[in-house]
């Protein structure tokens, strides 16, 4: 897999994606503010990461700094999620992370609905800290924090 900084173009192909059933969830138009920030090239910054197989256009990874560990968000093409590609591609973030930044101390959050992808952390290594509940979407989720 190859990563990018995320250009403009591929902000806007992957930001139309969509995804079926509960996981709908994260369509970018249900969240304003995150949508704003994906399309902005400034907000963007040098924090998010487009991600090939080959010449496909897969995922994104997003990498923010905190105090002693980086905070990560990534997504795959709905045609790739639940289909056993998910481990190869956290894996190489995780990867792309230590290379690009030197962490091997990551954070990330996911909405506690989603057990395929918390399964999917558990994994590689991230382990569930605590839940909170997030005003997002439109509603009220609670998500679940994890570290590795």
């Amino acid at each position: 897999m190859n990563f990018c900084k995320m250009t403009q173009q591929e902000a806007e192909y992957i930001a139309a994606w969509e995804y079926e059933g509960m996981y709908s969830f994260y369509n970018m138009e249900n969240d304003k503010d995150d949508l704003e920030e994906f399309m902005s090239e400034e907000r963007r910054g040098d924090c998010y990461f487009s991600v090939y197989d080959g010449t496909e256009l897969i995922g994104f990874f997003a990498y923010y700094p905190m105090e002693t560990r980086m905070c990560i968000g990534l997504g795959m093409k709905p045609s790739r999620t639940g289909n056993g590609q998910g481990l190869v591609f956290v894996d190489a973030g995780l990867q792309f992370g230590y290379e690009q930044f030197g962490t091997t101390a990551y954070a990330l959050a996911v909405a506690t609905f989603n057990k395929r992808a918390i399964h999917l952390y558990e994994k590689v290594g991230f382990v569930p800290v605590r839940t909170y509940t997030q005003e997002t979407n439109g509603g009220e989720y609670e998500f679940l924090y994890m570290i590795r």
